[in-house]
């Protein structure tokens, strides 16, 4: 049961966590704006997301050192900058900053409401769930 739960859920979990960690990613770019030299990134979501849906987060994930057997078992997961990739500018800079703030503020901005969004039905389908086990 737990599984089947887990399954139906497991999309928006990466969903949600990709989106987050998107905004990360445009938020450094945005805060380096007027840092010469410094490389716009950004990743490929919808690859991305398809890889950590069908292997899961297993593979990326990275376990707390614990000192005692009382301690709960933390988990973080991790993204490797090398899975980040440079933004190509459309227009280029003199101090080679490759930040372009319309593009970031557009992205950031879209991410923003596709999170919310993930949210919205996320919360749906757990309002369903939860009203099909109470009746």
């Amino acid at each position: 049961m737990i599984d089947k739960l887990d399954a139906a859920l497991r999309f928006h979990q990466e969903a949600l966590n990709l989106r987050a960690r998107r905004q990360e990613v445009l938020s450094s770019n945005i805060a380096h704006a007027d840092t010469p030299n410094y490389k716009a990134r950004d990743f490929d979501f919808s690859s991305t997301l398809t890889q950590a849906v069908e292997r899961g987060r297993q593979s990326q994930s990275m376990s707390l050192a614990t000192t005692s057997a009382r301690h709960l078992a933390g988990e973080a997961t991790v993204m490797n900058d090398a899975e980040l990739l440079y933004r190509v500018p459309t227009q280029s800079s003199l101090d080679g900053n490759t930040v372009e703030m319309d593009v970031e503020r557009i992205n950031f901005a879209e991410n923003t409401v596709r999170y919310e969004s993930n949210l919205t039905v996320l919360s749906a389908q757990i309002k369903s769930m939860l009203s099909a086990i109470q009746q």
